[in-house]
């Protein structure tokens, strides 16, 4: 029995890490592991291989358990679409200057981490270029100290930066990654590439569009996969970019955004919209937007809204595809 673990996925074939070895081998998998909806073999996954009769190569005839799953609800086909597993941290990347700061684009990231159960972390990037007129930064670490999530700052193209404002850095980062499978996520130009060759001690160059390793070119990223960065591993997915959430169903939406669930349950009606000016809404009577703590929470139930009233617009052929009703 050889145990191993795939890093790159390309339609029936799987390029697999041996675990005692760490040598790299080409496998093909037992049809019944690719047939029905919900079976794939995903960048990840830890499997059994056995030896085949032709020379180096490899069949995959069993799926460890998973955890970490990175998925996508398929509305319309009623199916779950797995395109990583076993992933440790959810790093999500922002900038301080260029593209500005969006708050609501960090509530939606979590969602998946919290959709996924994968442990999230913020990296704050670009803190060479932070002006502190332009954002309250401690404020948006406040907000999500709540949740138990760590926010990290660094300058990915100034190695001689400091941490100033977080009391975490890029050194502490590097510790917090070390041994884990990381998945980075961001909007176009917050810097995640740039983030994660400093990360690696510039030993790696990766760069837009793809992973470039010195001396070896640059692969494209139409098929998902593991780099290897020594010191931890990066999973490279092109399936888990969108911002979008309309798989999510807006029943129990809520459960997505922990810390309002209590409050939630006060609420005088149960389809309480939450809004400035509902009656017998438990936010709006208990929290004080000039006090600091309640200022914090209600950011977050700004961001609650906002992406509830986008899912609420889901047609109704996908609320009865999917049993639910809003």
């Amino acid at each position: 029995m050889i145990k191993a673990r795939v890093y790159r996925s390309s339609q029936r074939e799987f390029e697999c890490k041996v675990i005692d070895t760490g040598e790299m081998v080409l496998a093909t998998a037992m049809g019944k592991l690719l047939k029905g909806k919900d079976h794939q073999i995903v960048v990840g996954d830890f499997v059994t291989l056995e030896e085949t009769n032709e020379e180096s190569k490899y069949t995959i005839t069993e799926i460890d358990k998973r955890y970490g799953e990175v998925f996508r609800v398929i509305v319309r086909e009623a199916s779950k679409k797995v395109t990583a597993s076993n992933i440790d941290l959810l790093i999500i990347t922002t900038s301080v200057s260029e593209p500005v700061y969006k708050r609501g684009i960090i509530d939606r990231f979590l969602v998946r981490a919290f959709q996924w159960n994968i442990k999230p972390l913020i990296v704050f990037n670009k803190m060479d270029e932070y002006d502190p007129q332009t954002f309250d930064i401690k404020f948006e670490q406040d907000r999500l100290n709540i949740l138990g999530i760590k926010s990290y700052e660094m300058s990915a193209i100034d190695d001689s930066y400091e941490k100033k404002y977080l009391g975490l850095g890029k050194q502490e980062l590097v510790s917090e990654l070390e041994g884990k499978t990381a998945l980075f996520l961001g909007q176009s130009g917050v810097g995640k590439s740039q983030i994660i060759t400093s990360l690696s001690n510039k030993k790696f160059e990766l760069k837009t569009g793809g992973v470039g390793r010195w001396g070896k070119g640059t692969h494209t990223t139409s098929w998902s996969e593991i780099i290897d960065l020594e010191k931890f591993l990066v999973v490279d997915s092109p399936g888990v970019r969108s911002l979008s959430l309309e798989d999510l169903p807006c029943e129990d939406f809520i459960s997505y955004f922990p810390d309002l669930v209590d409050m939630s349950v006060q609420c005088k009606f149960q389809n309480c919209s939450h809004m400035e000016n509902a009656k017998g809404c438990a936010f709006r009577e208990n929290l004080d937007p000039d006090k600091y703590s309640d200022a914090l929470a209600l950011s977050r139930l700004d961001s609650f809204i906002r992406i509830y009233d986008e899912l609420s617009q889901t047609p109704e052929w996908a609320n009865r595809i999917t049993g639910k009703r809003n």
